[in-house]
């Protein structure tokens, strides 16, 4: 009888049904976990908040002396919102996250066992969760953010520093209205500060039982805001000081040298704010910023985009590494084409660009009415247009514009991100334009273009005092595309329109109601953020319209990104102690 021989050759064989289980529960585990966190948490505040519940607590009395009621419900709620808070770091992977819940889970687990009525369900629920995160940790590798270790641990002491202080100057005001007990030793009013903020009593006694439950509840408040804020920082989102090194800056330079005709949107990347991939040939390059736990990627890649795929793969590199969300502000067709072969990113369409052929661009006709009577007013007004690259100005006029351009700024903040360049008469930027309308010598507009390649421009910037005759803007645009041939520029990108599609097909006859409701909402949200001015200007020009792309993940995503795009474009801003706070000022 012949006997079975192994062959190599043979195909092998298909898992077996354990490990396909294991390989499916393990990559669905930090979703799972996630979701029972968050389950508990929401389950542990209801506790707090249920009074039949929560008398329960006073169990864990007997084991941690609390002062009163009051406190054991604020553990529960503090204890509840570090669940939320851990599960959605645990949805990213984070390897941080994955150890606080290791450590939370475990000492759950034995309170429950430990208390006088013990509470069995409880304590296997939050076993299994334990066991679920022992046995899934080779899926929780996502970094935490860098820096963001020594400096939570420098907030938790300050706050702890805080609060030993207040409760020395509250014992000293307590003693001056005569409701201490005897006469304590500094070391023991501090002493019973130190016991206070864990919940215990100390050697110090207060006459006063209100005074007493004032004083120990704020002490408890304390430790308790420390620890709420040492979590936060340590499983806050990833979010890097982005910083354009001049080395990359170089590279990025000669990069647009060879390839910057492509992108009218290229010459932004070299905003200092942003941080810099390379493909492993250095032939492109991404240039990004983290927001809200978002790697926002401005307009396509720089460079060949033969090497697209390759930087890439080292975007996605770095985004798994960190758990980040991708996603691309204002990428063209081609660029969208690419990050969804690459990388599977869905493609919507933001809006569209303006753009003006210099060669076809003409002031006569019934369509440019509106503009040519606007630049006749305005020249008859005695306005005189000059147009000039920025290393052709004298510098103590750069620094003049500089200043101008910063008091007719109408916003509080310079806003911007992927469409504009936030700094003028910089050194490094000879090659830019700077258009001016003077009056009598004296400037009363400003328009900024950055490079696009060698035969075209970018507005980066478009700037009137505000007390300036109405068309000046359309005067300086006029004259630049006039004069434009001139400085051998041959096409011109003007302001960036959002859901310009929308905006024009939503006032046609025939529009549906879902089209119209959503023209309506652009509409109304133009109040705020100029989305159908900006659209109304750019068509008076008669460009034609390139249209730019937003890419992302999935549907799930798109708050979070939209949220990280309205900062970045600085939308809304955080307040500065608060990116003090934050570590991010």
């Amino acid at each position: 009888m012949s006997t079975a021989t192994s062959n190599p050759g043979a195909p092998a064989q298909a898992p077996g049904r354990l490990a396909r289980f294991r390989a499916g529960y393990l990559a669905r585990a930090p979703r799972l976990i996630a979701a029972i966190s968050f389950a508990l948490g929401v389950l542990t505040m209801l506790e707090a908040a249920w009074p039949r519940e929560r008398r329960r607590i006073h169990g864990v009395t007997r084991i941690i002396p609390v002062p009163a009621s009051a406190a054991a419900t604020a553990v529960l709620v503090v204890s509840g919102f570090l669940l939320l808070r851990v599960a959605v770091s645990l949805r990213k992977r984070k390897r941080r996250a994955w150890r606080f819940a290791v450590g939370l889970t475990g000492v759950l687990t034995v309170a429950h066992l430990v208390r006088e009525e013990r509470l069995y369900v409880q304590a296997a629920v939050t076993l299994a969760l334990l066991v679920m995160l022992v046995t899934a940790r080779s899926r929780f590798t996502a970094k935490s953010d860098p820096y963001s270790r020594w400096f939570a641990v420098r907030v938790f002491l300050q706050v702890l520093l805080a609060g030993v202080v207040t409760g020395m100057v509250m014992l000293y005001a307590i003693e001056r209205s005569h409701r201490l007990v005897g006469n304590p030793s500094f070391g023991e009013r501090l002493r019973e500060v130190l016991y206070a903020m864990v919940g215990a009593d100390g050697p110090v006694t207060i006459r006063s039982e209100r005074l007493s439950d004032i004083f120990h509840g704020s002490m408890l408040a304390f430790t308790l805001a420390a620890v709420v804020l040492l979590a936060l920082l340590l499983l806050r989102p990833s979010e890097p000081i982005a910083n354009l090194s001049t080395d990359d800056e170089v590279r990025l330079r000669a990069l647009l040298n060879k390839h910057g005709d492509r992108d009218s949107l290229g010459y932004f990347a070299l905003r200092r704010d942003k941080s810099v991939l390379w493909s492993p040939t250095g032939k492109a390059a991404i240039t990004y910023r983290v927001v809200q736990g978002v790697a926002l990627v401005s307009g396509d890649p720089i460079g060949d985009p033969e090497a697209w795929p390759g930087v890439i793969a080292e975007y996605r590199k770095l985004v798994d590494e960190y758990a980040w969300t991708p996603a691309v502000m204002g990428c063209s067709e081609l660029g969208a084409t690419i990050f969804k072969r690459e990388y599977g990113l869905t493609a919507l369409a933001l809006g569209d660009e303006a753009i003006v052929e210099c060669q076809d661009f003409t002031l006569e006709g019934r369509a440019m009415r509106g503009v040519r009577q606007a630049c006749t007013r305005v020249a008859r007004a005695g306005f005189e247009f000059q147009m000039r690259r920025a290393e052709d100005i004298d510098p103590a006029e750069l620094v003049e514009l500089r200043r101008l351009s910063e008091a007719w700024r109408v916003d509080t903040v310079e806003r911007g991100y992927s469409m504009a360049l936030s700094r003028l008469g910089d050194p490094l930027d000879g090659k830019c334009v700077v258009a001016t309308a003077t009056k009598q010598g004296v400037p009363h507009g400003l328009l900024h273009f950055v490079p696009w390649g060698c035969d075209g421009l970018s507005l980066d910037l478009m700037r009137r005092e505000r007390s300036a005759d109405n068309g000046l803007n359309e005067f300086m645009i006029s004259e630049l595309i006039r004069q434009c041939p001139e400085f051998g520029i041959r096409r011109v990108s003007l302001n960036f329109a959002v859901f310009r599609d929308a905006l024009e097909r939503g006032e046609k006859i025939g529009a549906g109601p879902i089209l119209r409701a959503w023209r309506w909402v652009l509409i109304f949200a133009s109040r705020w953020w100029q989305i159908e001015s900006l659209f109304r200007f750019n068509a008076k020009f008669r460009p034609y319209w390139e249209t730019r792309y937003i890419s992302f993940p999935g549907p799930r995503d798109v708050p979070r990104i939209a949220v990280a795009a309205m900062e970045a474009e600085a939308f809304f801003v955080r307040p500065h102690r608060l990116k003090r706070m934050l570590g991010r000022g």
